[in-house]
């Protein structure tokens, strides 16, 4: 009795993994939300990576450009992150806020030099800096999207910095 029914067991196991092998496969679901473009994304994305790396700029080249005429410093983290402490003069719109209309209402003129930065410029890795994964690093992200939406003019603090160090003209919440 118990060798038929462990022969019966496994005529099932057999038969059920001779089917999954012989059972047609079906096609990867494909992205049927024209509002999504993974693959625009990447193309963008492409694009920009050269582009950005001739825009990295020194603490020093930051803070300089900082105090010329048509510059903002744009801090695309949360705002409670940006309540907690930020660059001097930097003004807040959080990325996940992106959008054209919210561009253009935060940054009027799309000729204005936008400086970035993000926690990942920082080497306190404390709150309101906590380092993210070096490949989902702010500023690549915020790069990205302000190049997609057409702002060309746009610099990214290339340094490791402290914001305990007093030029970095940090202000804290």
């Amino acid at each position: 009795m118990k060798r038929r029914l462990l022969l019966s067991l496994a005529l099932v196991g057999a038969a059920t993994a001779a089917f999954a092998i012989a059972a047609p496969r079906s096609a990867p679901r494909a992205n049927t939300n024209a509002q999504i473009d993974y693959a625009g994304f990447q193309s963008l994305a492409g694009e920009v990576r050269a582009y950005r790396a001739k825009r990295l700029v020194t603490l020093a080249q930051f803070q300089a450009m900082a105090r010329q005429p048509n510059t903002i410093i744009l801090d695309a983290r949360s705002a409670e992150a940006y309540r907690q402490g930020h660059i001097d003069g930097a003004i807040n719109l959080s990325l996940t806020d992106f959008t054209a209309a919210s561009l253009r209402a935060t940054i009027r003129d799309p000729n204005t030099r936008i400086l970035i930065y993000c926690n990942n410029n920082f080497e306190n890795n404390a709150p309101p800096v906590v380092l993210k994964s070096v490949q989902l690093a702010l500023n690549i992200q915020m790069f990205i999207n302000l190049y997609g939406y057409g702002y060309r003019n746009v610099y990214e603090l290339g340094d490791v910095v402290n914001f305990d160090d007093p030029s970095v003209r940090w202000v804290k919440g």
